[in-house]
């Protein structure tokens, strides 16, 4: 199954970027390059997901519209696509 959540990537003083999920509570990431920072957010964006599908209840958000998405002057906006594989017996 195909989850996409926009993320949010802001640049350091340090010169790095720092990301987060404005749908995804406490779910953030880091890195030196924005490549960086992006492959870290989809890795954070697959766990925070692969968390909150192992609870018995599991409750997705809704997914914002970019546009609704307030942001700072510098701010990047990108989809972050995660696919998770669902195995038989996966809700075990």
């Amino acid at each position: 199954m195909k989850f996409i959540y926009p993320a949010v990537f802001r640049k350091n003083e340090d010169g790095g970027f720092h990301a987060f999920f404005p749908d995804l509570e406490c779910c953030e990431a880091s890195g030196a390059t924005l490549d960086d920072a992006i492959d870290n957010a989809n890795e954070a964006c697959r766990n925070w997901i692969t968390v909150e599908l192992e609870e018995e209840e599991p409750l997705l958000p809704y997914v914002s519209e970019i546009e609704d998405i307030e942001t700072e002057e510098g701010d990047i906006v990108r989809n972050i696509s995660v696919n998770i594989r669902f195995y038989e017996g996966w809700d075990e």
